[in-house]
């Protein structure tokens, strides 16, 4: 849906294996939720490294003959999102340089709040950029580095930056992963037949029949050899701060994360949601598929049927050519259409994980009422949306979120709901018990645990290039 925050991409790094391109490949499949604009893998073979990428999906881009490009025993991946307008080959990952000290290739997963400055500085000095992306600030940083070992110069750079960033790193014979200080995005560690995968998503692990190791704690680097795994924590230690959105929406249900469950955790959110705010109904239903396993948990706790009201057409691309004569609500009904007998005569309660805009919630709330909802209450599994992310998510700017404009009535009046809750930041928190203060939850409370202020003083979210 064009109406939701999108997060920037997934990463994927295989050490030891004879096939670990197709390792990556596999792993890219699992993370294609994560990034759909490109993809791509870079390996190593007996010290050569190549690189191959492309635009568009995971199968559109590699075949087998670009597959056998790729021989070698290390290889790291990475399946990009960005904005509109953004979408180049050239911004493509992983990013391959030739340096100094030789070749590294680097796929990364958010975004630093300071490559601004960083950028500009490095262009002073004479860098020469090949993209528009944060990432490859990191590059330049470490190229530039005088430090001698490949783990040191990854430190160097990565000290330099302030931001959001789980990052794979590769040079002929060495893999790195490591996680900013805070946590905020994912990336986890598993073992196949004595190799080393890491990647955003534990669902990686189970696709490739890897044995799940451990999540790579925040601020922790890795490093994998000929001599093993070695871990470090070169960085100041500080707040552990996870983006809690990876359980609202990001992450796959089936993966596990942050300790938890997504599945386990939704479902969790759901049934909050229906204590919070019991309403009479005949029917609940969710938007597909991100407001599926809440809306089971609603279900169960209200004891309220649960429907497939809604059903999702998976084979939409990008984009669609729209007909001559107008068609209303076509970019929702191309996506998204209602299920008559489900819906007509019912008192109907309709959940979804979130609110940016509210323009196709809107447009749904229409169109339960067109096949004769009876009642249309909206019910919301995370709490209103009322700023912009910095930390790798491609958010709207501040004033584009319906929750930062309006309240929860003038909001109920814009969708045409009978009613309309959100879950409460305090609950939504609670879910996770002792680890509720480890969680990042800027877009709902405008607590920015790295300060995101740019050095014109401007708090504009920024582009994901």
């Amino acid at each position: 849906m064009l109406d939701k925050f999108h997060d920037e991409c997934g990463v994927v790094g295989v050490y030891g294996h004879l096939d670990a391109a197709n390792l990556a490949y596999l792993g890219l499949y699992a993370l294609q939720h994560r990034g759909q604009e490109s993809a791509g893998i870079a390996a190593s073979n007996n010290g050569s490294m190549h690189l191959e990428v492309g635009m568009g999906l995971v199968a559109d881009v590699f075949s087998d003959s670009r597959l056998k490009k790729l021989p070698g025993n290390i290889a790291i991946g990475h399946n990009r999102y960005s904005t509109t307008g953004s979408s180049r080959i050239k911004n493509a990952q992983p990013c391959l340089i030739e340096y100094a000290s030789g070749t590294m290739a680097m796929a990364h997963n958010g975004n630093l709040v300071n490559a601004p400055e960083i950028r500009e500085e490095l262009g002073t000095a004479g860098a020469i950029f090949q993209s528009t992306n944060d990432s490859e600030v990191i590059v330049h940083l470490m190229a530039q580095s005088r430090r001698n070992s490949f783990v040191d110069r990854a430190v160097a750079a990565l000290s330099q930056v302030k931001g959001a960033y789980s990052i794979v790193l590769m040079s002929e014979n060495e893999l790195i992963a490591v996680r900013d200080p805070q946590g905020f995005r994912p990336l986890c560690l598993g073992k196949l037949d004595g190799a080393y995968i890491v990647a955003s998503e534990s669902c990686v692990m189970d696709l490739v029949e890897a044995e799940f190791i451990r999540e790579i704690e925040p601020g922790e680097l890795i490093l994998i050899n000929q001599f093993g795994m070695k871990s470090f924590y070169p960085f100041p230690k500080t707040a552990t701060k996870q983006c809690v959105f990876e359980h609202i929406y990001f992450s796959r249900p089936d993966s596990c994360l942050f300790g938890r469950s997504v599945y386990s955790v939704r479902k969790l959110m759901g049934k909050a949601l229906a204590k919070e705010k019991p309403v009479e109904a005949d029917v609940v239903v969710p938007v597909p598929d991100s407001g599926v396993i809440s809306a089971m948990g609603y279900s169960e706790e209200s004891e309220i049927p649960f429907q497939m009201g809604l059903i999702r057409n998976h084979y939409v691309g990008r984009t669609f050519i729209e007909p001559q004569s107008q068609i209303r609500n076509f970019g929702v009904k191309i996506k998204l259409n209602a299920v008559k007998p489900v819906i007509e005569g019912k008192r109907v309660i309709i959940i979804d994980d979130s609110i940016v805009r509210g323009t196709t919630s809107k447009k749904i709330v229409r169109m339960l009422r067109e096949v004769g909802a009876k009642e249309v209450h909206v019910r919301i599994s995370s709490p209103p949306t009322t700023h912009s992310c910095f930390y790798g998510i491609d958010t709207p700017n501040k004033e584009e979120l319906i929750a930062s404009n309006m309240d929860i009535d003038q909001t109920c009046e814009y969708l045409g709901a009978d009613s309309l809750h959100y879950i409460t930041l305090e609950k939504m928190l609670e879910i996770f018990g002792e680890q509720k203060n480890d969680f990042c939850a800027a877009c709902f409370d405008g607590r920015y645990p790295v300060d995101v202020t740019g050095s014109d003083g401007s708090t504009k979210q920024l582009g994901l290039f």
